[in-house]
């Protein structure tokens, strides 16, 4: 969990998958491997009767091709050696990597209260004071041949240093192309040639209570597996506590921990259908992965251009309900009234905003978006998330009870809202 000073990426309640160790030491424990599980048939018990009545059969012939083996063993059929679990991990495991990213998290203070370089008359500061370098271990995943690595953003936000380790044990130098703090995605790059890599899945329609399996480091346990179920899709920012994020999440409660900050959730077919990326402080089986489908997209700008761009509108708004109707209604002016209680409430129009050019106003409410009915803020965010800067809106508005149908042409997210 991310308990060290920085940055903090994520607001509580969310915690981060991030394993973290200070004063230039890697808080990395070892891991035991224990023996794998096989499995075994639901009866155990019919299986040995009907393997004594097999060897009893077959006396004769055991007793020929094998004259020192008693006649009397039962003769074993093959047990299954794997299943789906089994098969996603040896398909995916390859290409799963841990991430180490050290950090310089202060400098020694002179007599004058400033800091000085660390090379200041050649002397180092005392790392567990004063410019201690910090480490922390996260989890990826490489998506192409050459050496692409899909991460979380926090896990190497800040980075002067980050090494890749491969599950064959190589120690490669990385290289952050680029970081996207509003859906915590992150590209690095090594150099390599015909490196394992992962299969991508399809987020868009996933349905809770599909298999979940997620692979990664938590707390310093190389390669990691864990199992659960999907329970929940498209959490928004709000519902997790991240109201200045731009994800809908994939909710799972396949175990997540410190460190698996960055590894894949896999689907049955050993897909990559999200990033592991936070929980719940507190709570058991409630971790959140972001879905690939938006992480590929973001994944491809910064692979590109080294940053990525989001649509945006410049509105504060808020579900409408009749109770909220009710309510605004009596502190408003009577020549503002609401006459809707279904949609979306604009509460806020930044000036200068593509909202604000394209004439919406305080107390509009957003009934449709592109012919399609808008019963919640959600609704609003996930249309947006998914468009391009530059995009058309076609957007039909009750404002004083009256419908007006309006066009609005999406602008870039503002630095200074990126967090």
């Amino acid at each position: 969990m991310k308990k060290t000073t920085g940055k903090i990426f994520w607001k509580q309640p969310l915690t981060y998958l991030l394993l973290l160790a200070g004063a230039g030491g890697a808080l990395l424990g070892q891991h035991i491997i224990f023996p794998q599980a096989q499995k075994y048939p639901e009866n155990p018990g019919n299986i040995v009767a009907s393997q004594l009545a097999a060897s009893q059969s077959k006396t004769n012939i055991d007793a020929n091709s094998n004259p020192t083996k008693p006649n009397w063993l039962p003769v074993r059929s093959p047990i299954p050696n794997g299943n789906f679990i089994v098969n996603a991990v040896q398909k995916v495991g390859p290409a799963v990597v841990r991430i180490n990213s050290y950090r310089r998290v202060g400098q020694q203070p002179n007599m004058f209260g400033r800091g000085m370089p660390d090379d200041f008359y050649g002397i180092e500061p005392p790392r567990n004071q004063y410019g201690q370098r910090e480490e922390g271990t996260g989890s990826g995943f490489i998506i192409s041949a050459d050496g692409h690595i899909l991460t979380n953003a926090h896990v190497v936000e800040g980075a002067t240093t980050v090494e890749v380790v491969l599950k064959d044990g190589r120690r490669l130098q990385g290289k952050v192309l680029g970081t996207d703090s509003v859906t915590d995605v992150a590209v690095v790059k090594i150099d390599g040639n015909n490196l394992p890599t992962v299969s991508l899945g399809d987020s868009e329609n996933l349905q809770p209570g599909e298999w979940a399996i997620a692979i990664g480091n938590p707390l310093g346990l190389d390669n990691s597996v864990t199992v659960g179920i999907i329970s929940a899709t498209g959490r928004s920012s709000n519902d997790v506590g991240v109201p200045d994020k731009r994800v809908g999440f994939i909710q799972t409660d396949a175990a997540i921990n410190p460190g698996n900050s960055g590894g894949p959730l896999l689907n049955q077919n050993g897909e990559v259908i999200g990033i592991n990326t936070a929980i719940i402080d507190g709570a058991q089986g409630l971790g959140f992965a972001i879905p690939i489908n938006n992480a590929q997209q973001i994944a491809q700008q910064l692979i590109k251009v080294g940053k990525a761009e989001h649509a945006y509108l410049g509105i504060a708004m808020q579900t409408l309900t009749p109770e909220l109707k009710q309510e605004i209604n009596r502190n408003l002016n009577t020549d503002m009234s609401l006459f809707s209680d279904q949609g979306v409430l604009i509460m806020q129009v930044v000036p200068g905003s593509p909202a604000a050019r394209s004439g919406l106003r305080p107390g509009d409410i957003i009934q449709k978006i592109d012919n399609e009915t808008i019963t919640k803020s959600e609704n609003v965010q996930q249309i947006v998330q998914k468009r391009t800067v530059g995009s058309l809106l076609e957007m039909e508005v009750n404002r004083n009870g009256k419908n007006l149908n309006l066009q609005l042409r999406t602008g870039n997210l503002p630095a200074r809202l990126r967090g």
